[in-house]
């Protein structure tokens, strides 16, 4: 893997656990951090880059040269500074990927293109998400949200009666902007070969553009759908 240089506004939890992972894989860490102490405490354990100051401000990310990094993880405690410093990174210092923190659920609507995020993280909603993966057969499943919403990961277990039980890979007539991506059977992941034959009880991972979901839902499940399938908002028949 590439090393890649990656800022990260925060020490909390989030952010310094994050930093922690993130210089083990080698990558070049640098944390943004606005309380002394804080840095002053955590500086030994952490050995990276450290640059006291808003993150908010660009005389702040100016000082942690924005501008070389490939990443920016907004990772605060607060969605408002996250949005800000996101946009920021994005319109000023032209960060190709940024990352940020969605620490209330009903904030997540914000974080999108427009405010610069590339890639939004809700904790309450990505637990929800892993929930409905352990429990649910027969359900289609977002578990991850990418580009921006526009495409998702999604995940289903094929329940008796499934329209593609029995049938291989080639025979699956996958609707457009759909790809599936892995079968995981018995904890072994399968590649979706065309010869690859598709049972009850099989776990499917697929990546699906936003207005295909409903679609793949119907080919995976047989359910139908009044609208697009959100985040719950649709109505199965």
């Amino acid at each position: 893997m590439k090393a890649m240089r990656i800022a990260i506004a925060g020490a909390g939890n989030v952010g310094f656990y994050v930093a922690s992972d993130l210089r083990a894989k080698g990558h070049d860490i640098t944390l943004i951090e606005q309380n002394k102490q804080l840095i002053e405490q955590l500086r030994e354990e952490l050995p990276i880059n450290w640059v006291e100051g808003d993150a908010c401000e660009l005389y702040t990310l100016d000082s942690a040269v924005l501008s070389s990094c490939e990443v920016m993880v907004a990772a605060t405690g607060d969605d408002e500074d996250n949005l800000v410093i996101a946009l920021l990174a994005k319109q000023e210092f032209a960060v190709p990927r940024v990352v940020a923190r969605v620490n209330h659920p009903d904030n997540e609507w914000l974080f999108n293109e427009s405010w610069g995020v590339d890639v939004a993280v809700s904790t309450p909603h990505l637990l929800t998400s892993l929930v409905e993966e352990a429990v649910s057969i027969g359900d289609l499943v977002r578990l991850l949200k990418l580009e921006q919403g526009k495409v998702a990961l999604m995940e289903v277990t094929l329940a008796p009666g499934s329209p593609v039980d029995g049938k291989t890979v080639r025979e699956l007539d996958m609707p457009p902007d759909c790809t599936l991506v892995a079968v995981i059977r018995d904890r072994h992941v399968l590649p979706p070969r065309g010869d690859t034959p598709l049972h009850a009880g099989d776990e499917l991972l697929a990546l699906v553009a936003a207005d295909a979901e409903d679609d793949l839902r119907r080919l995976l499940t047989g359910e139908e759908t009044e609208h697009g399938s959100g985040d719950g908002a649709a109505t199965r028949k």
